[in-house]
């Protein structure tokens, strides 16, 4: 979940996007960085696709690492394993952002390994939901971009806190339920199909959705303050992992409302 992790390094950012009554002026260089070596948004936006093309490409492997076609759908092992090291290179990165450039594509690769099998099994079950996810992400990405763009939705402080609090609700319900699965117990609304399920992960959606609105704004202020160049690593990181989050929702609404 990509926000808390940007805003960890750009939060003590001035808000560029903010407006006020009074003049509005520009943010203050970053003093750790010199021209021609700062963060821009083109090389953050280039190192984000090629940390997704990574994931693609692990992810083509994870796919041919599972075999639903046996009639087995259940997970296996050691895709929790492979998930878990991904998770723990966020958390590092989180807190060593320098790191980014290679935690970044490790994570991409180790992420895009469990993407591939979980997909494909979800795949086995609903045909052409793949697919579907993939498209509705890129359509939820490119909606809530032009809305940043456009203005038609400020991030605010406000908004910043509602958002990152609702984040870390969902990570704690998550890990709530998946510590109650090693006993055997569960939590019904996370995986229940019926309204109440889908309605969950319709809000998570949402949630996610706007992680991107925040990721967006950390990256402009960065750029804005003269942040220097090897933040683009941790900006592009942050975005993706937000996009990798979100596909992952996505992929579970469908199969929810399809099953």
């Amino acid at each position: 979940m990509a926000n808390p992790t940007l805003q960890k390094e750009f939060g003590s950012y001035p808000d560029v996007t903010a407006t006020t009554d009074a003049a509005v002026t520009a943010p203050p260089r970053s003093p750790v960085s010199i021209d021609g070596d700062a963060m821009t948004i083109g090389g953050t936006a280039a190192k984000t696709g090629l940390l997704l093309l990574l994931v693609v490409a692990a992810g083509a492997w994870g796919w041919n690492l599972v075999d639903p076609s046996t009639g087995s759908t259940s997970i296996p092992a050691w895709w929790f394993f492979v998930a878990l090291g991904a998770f723990g290179l966020a958390i590092v990165t989180a807190f060593r952002p320098a790191l980014a450039v290679i935690s970044g594509p490790v994570y991409a690769l180790t992420q895009g390994v469990a993407l591939g099998a979980i997909s494909h099994i979800y795949d086995a079950r609903f045909d052409g939901i793949v697919l579907q996810a993939i498209m509705a992400t890129a359509a939820v990405f490119t909606v809530m971009l032009v809305l940043f763009v456009t203005r038609t939705i400020r991030v605010t402080q406000r908004m910043r806190g509602v958002v990152i609090g609702a984040t870390a609700g969902i990570a704690l319900f998550y890990l709530v339920s998946i510590l109650l699965s090693l006993f055997g117990a569960s939590i019904p609304l996370v995986w229940d199909s019926g309204p109440m399920g889908i309605l969950f992960s319709v809000i998570v959606v949402g949630v996610a959705a706007f992680n991107l609105m925040l990721d967006f704004d950390m990256i402009e202020r960065g750029v804005a303050a003269g942040a220097p160049r090897n933040l683009e690593w941790f900006g592009a990181f942050g975005l993706m992992v937000t996009i990798v989050w979100m596909y992952i929702e996505i992929l579970r609404l469908l199969g929810k409302v399809r099953n």
